[in-house]
């Protein structure tokens, strides 16, 4: 898979990245008392390539990635610590804060 979908949400203080593997749009997980919900309205944006999602993700003030694709290409340019990964059910999940 080499698409996400990709959402950029602004305001005068901050800029919000989402991105989720496409597979994963309107799919609810969980694990115990963990719920991930990738619910469309926050997720599903432009369905756009890995490489410009990752590039989005690197200017965000906040970023919000679920899925083994986003979340792996994001480990694997250094963007997301592996250590910072929460798996529900399975699937990845991770947010960036950078203050």
């Amino acid at each position: 898979m080499d698409e996400v979908y990709l959402k950029v949400f602004h305001d005068s203080n901050y800029r919000l990245v989402a991105a989720c593997d496409s597979g994963l749009i309107g799919e609810t997980f969980l694990e115990g008392k963990l719920k991930l919900e990738v619910k469309a309205d926050f997720y599903k944006g432009t369905k756009t390539a890995v490489t410009h999602a990752l590039r989005e993700i690197d200017s965000a003030d906040i970023a919000n990635l679920v899925g083994s694709c986003i979340v792996d290409a994001a480990v694997q340019e250094r963007l997301v610590d592996p250590s910072a990964i929460v798996r529900i059910a399975g699937i990845p999940h991770v947010q960036i804060v950078r203050i």
